[in-house]
């Protein structure tokens, strides 16, 4: 009826089992700290870029083909321009845009969470007029009363500086006619005759910029007293459009012109994922850093040149560069190995408490391969008892039915598995098993008396 007892120095199998809960746990809360504490990067963005054939819509093109190579889509949303992206980004409607230098202070921007990525480029402030023949050239912007002037579409970031820019002059509004058109269909009107002069503020690599420079009878206005408005305005900066720089060959433009100039800044909301503020950053060092007509080489993108306080992450990058593990891993391993930190404290704060648990968790497993046939061989002893009370012939029957059943309960106690460590817990159970054996065999008076200093369970 015996077998072999099956003894181990250690069972595997308990450990799993009995750490199981504890791993789990540990699994469920670093998991929860990593999505959750520190989500991934989203892999869409949306960009606020500007009017059709605008700087803003050119550079827009640039960053979400950058951004692709990363794996991540840039969705871009087109705007009448500065204004119209700084409003989409109070109200969520992006989260990342162009806005020009000026277009908002630092307070404003604080209580609306936005922060600069930088200053990406100067956007100068261009005029362009129509020629008349047999009338001499304007000079000053006092001169434009009564002309019919296109400032731009609502939203943009033009209409606005050139109102501060005509009251500076002392030219009020309603002397000059105001237009409202988005540049293209502006500058169609421009140069068929219908309106005098169109304003824009934009980078020249714009295509109508490039094209207006270039148009026989458009000629750019000459902020001869730029550095003058650069004092009253300091957002401004005073920049040179050198002769010959559209075109050496012909020498466009003819002479030097002065012009006054706010940066292009890139604006984020204070929620953008850290990384895509690192991804951003890096795709500006790639896109803005050559040189230009109003920059030198490395001059941008720069965390100066903007009212908007500067991101964290970007200021990062601006004094120490990319961060260290970009360099060398792709943007989406890098990302992952940056954000474990956070696993890593999740499992600091659990494993040891945590780890306490499993050994009692061990034992009380072992033990209670033991500890279950105790409510067996008590049951036994309860049945035995009550059929003391019982008929001689009853009485029989139930020793005889309780026997069997320990030799049953023996049976099985002797094919348990247990560690060598917690042999002796079995052991005591089969002595157990054997004293209320004696003792039914004694009430039957089949066998001798039950040692007076046998311990009952």
């Amino acid at each position: 009826m015996s077998k072999i007892l099956k003894f181990t120095q250690f069972s595997v199998r308990d450990l799993i089992v009995a750490s199981a809960p504890t791993v789990l746990a540990i699994v469920g809360v670093c998991l929860l700290a990593y999505w959750v504490v520190d989500p991934a990067p989203p892999r869409t963005v949306r960009l606020g870029s500007g009017q059709e054939n605008s700087a803003y819509e050119e550079f827009g093109k640039k960053y979400a083909a950058a951004l692709a190579k990363h794996g991540v889509k840039v969705t871009m949303v087109p705007s009448a321009g500065s204004s119209e992206n700084l409003r989409n980004l109070k109200e969520g409607k992006v989260d990342i845009a162009f806005v020009q230098s000026g277009s908002t202070n630092e307070e404003a921007a604080e209580r609306e969470g936005l922060s600069s990525l930088g200053s990406l480029f100067v956007e100068p402030l261009w005029l362009f007029l129509r020629e008349e023949k047999g009338k001499p050239p304007i000079t000053t912007l006092t001169q434009l009363r009564g002309k019919k002037i296109n400032y731009g579409p609502k939203g943009a970031g033009s209409p606005r500086l050139f109102r501060q820019v005509l009251e500076l002059n002392g030219v009020e509004k309603g002397e000059v006619e105001r237009f409202s058109l988005a540049n293209t269909p502006a500058t169609v009107e421009l140069l068929e005759g219908r309106i005098d002069g169109l304003v824009f503020t934009s980078a020249p690599e714009a295509p109508l910029i490039q094209m207006l420079l270039q148009t026989p009878g458009i000629k750019l206005f000459d902020f001869s007293q730029a550095e003058a408005y650069a004092r009253k305005l300091p957002f401004l900066t005073h920049v040179t459009l050198p002769q010959g720089i559209v075109d050496l060959g012909r020498n466009l433009p003819a002479e030097d012109y002065n012009l006054i100039a706010p940066t292009a800044t890139l604006v984020a909301r204070e929620d953008l994922h850290p990384a895509l503020v690192d991804l951003f950053v890096q795709a500006a060092s790639g896109i803005h850093s050559g040189a230009g007509w109003f920059q030198q080489q490395g001059q941008f993108p720069s965390a100066k040149y903007s009212e908007i306080p500067v991101d964290a992450e970007a200021a990062k990058f601006y004094k120490s560069g990319p961060p260290f593990l970009q360099r060398y891993m792709t943007f989406w391993l890098a990302n992952f190995f940056d954000r474990m930190w956070v696993v890593v404290v999740a499992l600091g704060a659990l494993i040891l408490p945590l780890s306490k648990v499993i050994p009692p968790l061990y034992v009380w497993r072992i033990r209670s391969r033991v500890y279950r046939w105790y409510g067996q061989l008590r049951a036994v002893e309860q049945k035995v008892e009550e059929a003391q009370e019982a008929p001689e012939e009853t009485r029989t029957q139930v020793y005889q039915a309780q026997l069997k059943r320990l030799d049953e309960i023996e049976d099985l106690v002797n094919q348990v598995s247990i560690p060598l460590s917690f042999a002796d817990g079995l052991y005591g159970l089969r002595s157990h098993i054997q004293f209320v054996r004696k003792r039914i065999q004694f009430l039957m008076g089949e066998g001798a008396p039950v040692p007076t200093d046998a311990v009952p369970i």
